[in-house]
């Protein structure tokens, strides 16, 4: 076949500056949307039932977070100035608060769960401005382990929904619901291809509904004396500003629920920016500061109008996937459609007539689904003794503080506050865990230059000096020299077109396992060297053929290369064995 398909090759969209027709926009935008309005509704309902607030509080909770969740959105899509990630990246409430925001809610009421808000909010955004300094701690293994407790914080509350019923409702109902909710869901996931398994939970939660309403567990009544339009009544929550032992005691637990919140933040802008280009790139993690941003700034406004915290959806990332169309202005479009649903009370109103037990069966589902990304995280990045003992000692420690397990008549008042919530108690363990290891490993030595050629002279007496102090060859010597001179010119040329000020690299350098690991740090460039080293089997030009060269040759010493690029900071790793025979499998991106 001769004809052209370039236009229809199912790469052909991927590219997030693409100014798709309107109508495909928001037709994508709707899906979107409806794949996400029943977790973003049911989370604020099962939140504020469960802390047995007034229905005024509970409704307009849940129009806040619609509004605030689409507005967040489309700042992610857009970007404006270091705020947001400029790709597609769907906003939702976040099931790893439940918990604690219930919990909030029992001590002081809407107005200590603000002013906790407020606090998650501000510390995220600091922390997103800090990120290159938390690298060593926000490790896969800590990542993984946080994720994979939250089932564990979570279910308890949940499984409470599955008696939320109306009197007089036969005993069998609850049950049954919730089982026609799973088995639909599952068996949709399980044996459904394309974009009808993407529609796996709304379908589940339509027919254990529809399933449900015949025992008339299904509020009807609800939904007819819904209004068509209306505007949200407005409930201020306060701001308890007391800062009581209820805050003190919470406060541990909210600041650990943003960092897990940003966590998979983190997790969301890096996987879409791998799907949203024909060719894969390495993550810029500069567009993952600006979606950090743009949450915390979601969250301020959480805090402020009395909704709960807000954060990263995976839809968008396969709606990408089997469309073929990363647009941002689908971002967007979803964003509008979320927030119009807010002013469309009886649309509303059929999200929250959904019985208790049909609730429970979906968050469920969505709550095994963090588990597996959890466990995913840590295998990914490759798991050896040391993290399998750090994840599985970490894990079993979140689940016996969780379940009043650890010492619990030995425990003084004054900590069981803090470590009552299993992501908290397993969480600092791994932290500790990860701080343990790094800070037993041997001391690193390190030198500070200038970021230019000029330097290679000092670099190569610093490198000769850490390899004698090892115990290490001539070989092996020169091994180093010639990956840090190659690192060296690849951050010099990166860097070139920012000549207005002086650069300065810092080089660290340490054994470990029998190699040495080259930590290059110095002000941002342009590229990314994961990405060009990537690309050294393309067609290049003949004016680039030294840098190809360059690259080669740092590749051959080298076992393998991390670039991460931050707002001002650059920081290249790599690793180089002692002998030709390595270990490790080299790898770039």
């Amino acid at each position: 076949m001769s004809e052209d398909t370039s236009n229809t090759h199912p790469k052909a969209g991927l590219n997030p500056d693409k100014k798709i027709p309107l109508i495909l926009a928001t037709g994508l935008g709707i899906q979107l949307s409806g794949l996400v309005i029943p977790g973003l509704v049911i989370m604020p309902i099962v939140v504020f039932r469960a802390a047995e607030q007034a229905e005024s509080v509970m409704l307009w909770a849940v129009s806040a977070s619609l509004m605030i969740c689409g507005l967040v959105s489309i700042l992610q899509a857009i970007r404006v100035g270091r705020i947001g990630a400029g790709y597609i990246l769907v906003t939702g409430t976040s099931g790893a608060s439940l918990a604690i925001c219930i919990a909030a809610l029992n001590e002081g009421g809407t107005a200590l769960l603000a002013v906790l808000m407020l606090v998650l909010a501000l510390f995220q955004i600091v922390f997103s401005t800090q990120l290159s300094l938390f690298r060593r701690i926000l490790t896969p293994a800590i990542m993984g382990t946080v994720l994979m407790l939250t089932p564990v914080t979570v279910m308890p509350i949940i499984f409470d929904q599955l008696e939320n019923v109306p009197a007089g409702a036969p005993p069998y109902a609850a049950p049954l619901s919730s089982l026609i909710t799973i088995l639909v869901i599952v068996a949709m996931v399980l044996k459904t291809k394309g974009k009808l398994r993407l529609w796996a939970p709304v379908i589940g939660i339509i027919l254990g509904s529809a399933f449900s309403g015949i025992f008339g567990l299904y509020d009807i009544d609800r939904i007819a004396k819904s209004s068509w339009f209306g505007f949200p009544k407005m409930h201020w929550p306060g701001l308890d500003l007391s800062f009581g032992p209820a805050f003190w005691g919470l406060l541990p637990a909210f600041l650990f629920i943003s960092i897990v919140c940003t966590i998979q933040t983190i997790s969301g802008s890096i996987a879409v920016q791998g799907v949203s280009w024909p060719s894969p790139r390495s993550a810029d993690f500069r567009k993952t500061q600006g979606a950090i941003a743009a949450d915390g700034i979601g969250n301020i406004l959480s805090g402020i109008f009395g909704a709960i915290p807000i954060g990263f959806r995976p839809y968008g990332t396969s709606m990408i996937e089997l469309t073929g169309i990363s647009s941002r202005r689908i971002g967007v479009a979803y964003g509008i459609v979320i927030i119009a649903l807010a002013f469309f009370p009886k649309g509303l109103a059929m999200i929250l007539a959904i019985p208790g037990p049909v609730t429970a069966a979906f968050i469920t589902i969505m709550m095994a689904t963090i588990f597996i990304i959890g466990i995913r995280i840590v295998v990914q990045d490759g798991i050896d003794y040391r993290k399998g003992l750090i994840v599985g000692v970490s894990f079993w420690v979140g689940v016996g503080f969780q379940n009043g397990v650890v010492f619990s008549d030995y425990i003084s008042e004054h900590i069981g506050p803090y470590l009552n919530n299993g992501m908290v108690a397993g969480g600092l363990t791994a932290i500790l865990l990860v701080l343990f290891v790094d800070l037993t490993k041997p001391v690193s030595s390190r030198i500070e230059v200038e970021l230019a050629l000029t330097s290679l002279k000092d670099i190569r007496v610093f490198l000769s000096t850490f390899a004698q102090k090892n115990g290490w060859d001539k070989h092996m010597t020169e091994r180093l020299n010639a990956a840090a001179e190659e690192t060296l010119m690849s951050l010099q040329q990166n860097d070139e077109a920012r000549e207005e000020s002086k650069k300065r690299l810092f080089l660290s350098a340490r054994k470990e396992d029998g190699g040495a690991i080259l930590e290059f740090v110095s002000l941002m460039g342009s590229g990314n060297l994961q990405d060009r080293l990537a690309m050294l089997d393309d067609q290049v030009q003949e004016e680039t053929i030294g840098r190809e060269v360059s690259l080669r040759l740092l590749r051959h010493f080298s076992s393998w290369v991390r670039h991460q690029k931050y707002h001002d900071t650059d920081i290249i790793t790599i690793r180089i064995e002692n002998t030709d025979t390595s270990p490790y499998k080299k790898t770039w991106n």
